[in-house]
């Protein structure tokens, strides 16, 4: 029995101006918002997506979501369905933590497969204020959508902000 793979997609923009069932965010802990990807998610988004993290906040994640972890919301003003948060880890160069990047995406794939989602779109998750370097962030992501991006996902699309982390996403897909 094969199992259908969803097709890899790169797209050069704003992550907060797709149209796909899920977006993801590279939240931080606290689900409250923040800058980079978060603070756009939440602005664009609009209260609603807050109003939700609060709730979560108020129940199961009392002290925050961990690093590596995912959790669904409301997308608000979004033209999603729903964010699905994730928190991905601080660079080190003393400590491997790669294997919280790979949850962070391997959770939310999971996560939009229950949700039924057939499209989600990535941003290049900790590769920003977090430090990752950029071409082991790609190498992680693809591999990662690769080895978990089957039914009912049909489309994984990595949104790049800008020119230098698109080149190393393509880079990554088509060698």
């Amino acid at each position: 029995m094969t199992s259908t793979r969803a097709e890899i997609v790169l797209v050069r923009g704003d992550i907060t101006e797709q149209t796909v069932d899920v977006i993801v965010n590279a939240a931080n802990s606290s689900l409250l918002g923040g800058g980079g990807v978060d603070g756009a998610i939440h602005r664009r988004g609009g209260p609603a997506i807050l109003d939700d993290c609060r709730k979560l906040r108020a129940s199961r994640y009392g002290k925050g979501l961990a690093t590596g972890q995912a959790v669904a919301t409301t997308a608000g003003r979004l033209h999603a369905g729903h964010v699905i948060h994730t928190v991905g880890p601080v660079w080190s160069k003393t400590e491997d933590r790669s294997a919280l990047l790979a949850s962070c995406y391997e959770q939310s794939l999971a996560l939009a497969k229950e949700l039924g989602a057939e499209t989600i779109a990535f941003p290049a998750i900790s590769t920003g204020i977090y430090g990752w370097p950029i071409g082991n962030g790609a190498e992680i992501a693809i591999r990662v959508a690769r080895e978990h991006g089957g039914a009912p996902l049909r489309e994984i699309r990595f949104v790049l902000f800008d020119e230098t982390a698109y080149q190393a996403f393509a880079q990554v897909l088509g060698g």
